[in-house]
């Protein structure tokens, strides 16, 4: 009784962990991602990951991008996932951008999230203002919301 009681326990726990991640929109196109986080006035979250090879990448999306908590928080920001997978196909025009990407933030190890501002210049063109970075943070989804609040409430 007591295996069906904790079976039954997790069977929900990882059922509501898999709805959150459901409900979040990961951008893969950035351009797509800056117009419209400049359209909504927001900020954006760039994770660079290695979905299918990166421990410490799976790791922080089940501890922190699959909670309710990170659910909540991101409403307020527009994620952008950079995926560097090594058994898994990617299109070639987003394997172009995330390797463009990965050299202009000089990403030298996974997983690095950055956070942006973005801007819209005069001449039509965007630029992305640096706001800071992090990585895996250890204590969960709380601990790593804490970092990234103290860099999402800069102002630039």
């Amino acid at each position: 009784m007591k295996n069906f009681i904790f079976t039954l326990f997790l069977t929900v726990l990882v059922s509501a962990s898999n709805v959150a991640q459901e409900r979040l929109t990961w951008y893969t196109d950035i351009n797509e991602a800056m117009d419209l986080a400049v359209k909504e006035n927001k900020k954006m979250m760039l994770f660079f990951t290695g979905s299918d090879w990166c421990g410490w990448c799976i790791k922080l999306q089940n501890e922190v991008f699959k909670t309710s908590d990170f659910e909540k928080w991101s409403n307020d920001v527009i994620l952008v996932e950079l995926d560097f997978p090594r058994r898994t196909p990617q299109d070639e025009k987003i394997k172009g951008q995330n390797r463009q990407l990965q050299a202009i933030f000089k990403v030298r190890g996974y997983p690095s999230v950055y956070f942006v501002s973005p801007e819209k210049l005069p001449d039509g063109r965007m630029n992305l203002n640096n706001l800071g970075k992090t990585g895996y943070v250890r204590g969960g989804a709380e601990k790593w919301l804490e970092v990234a609040n103290s860099i999402v409430k800069k102002t630039i």
